[in-house]
């Protein structure tokens, strides 16, 4: 659905996952063997992904100015376990988060790395859900005043546009 280029950084992962979902069809890439792997589950993973899945839109929907979709789990109370670590790069001194196991680490850890770098590059809020109620996609709104409401102005902000100039 989305016409929009994919988030920055960790912010990709986070999107990808909230995008497993297309709500209009109902299709589920974590049904699939081939979207579990994409993001380094097991079949009795996806459960868990989908909790997480929907507690990263409420947010996302949160970031847009809109109610949360359905009753979630807090996303805080998903990631409390997920431990971080400050990896330094000595040549070029750089330093970003990572969870604290080794590779690969479960997806909630490296959901909390992905949005704690966020966070101190101030892009958290910018990953928002579309308003429109059918498709609730993840999106990056790169908009300067950062007041995006869809993620594709050629489909759901056309489909809002013409209900209310129908409305009128």
């Amino acid at each position: 659905m989305n016409d929009r280029a994919p988030a920055p950084g960790g912010l990709a992962l986070v999107q990808a996952l909230v995008n497993t979902l297309d709500i209009e069809s109902g299709a589920d890439a974590l049904d699939t063997p081939e979207g579990l792997a994409r993001f380094g589950l097991a079949a009795g993973g996806a459960e868990g992904a989908r909790e997480l899945r929907e507690s990263l839109r409420a947010v996302c929907l949160a970031h847009a100015g809109h109610p949360a979709h359905r009753e979630v789990t807090p996303l805080g109370d998903l990631l409390a376990h997920a431990p971080l670590r400050v990896a330094l790069d000595p040549a070029g001194g750089t330093a970003h988060l990572v969870p604290a196991v080794g590779t690969p680490a479960p997806l909630d850890f490296r959901v909390a790395a992905a949005i704690a770098e966020a966070l101190v590059e101030g892009t958290w809020p910018r990953l928002k859900a579309c308003e429109a109620p059918t498709c609730h996609w993840a999106y990056y709104d790169r908009s300067p005043a950062g007041r995006g409401r869809w993620c594709s102005m050629s489909v759901c902000g056309a489909r809002a546009k013409m209900r209310r100039y129908r409305a009128k």
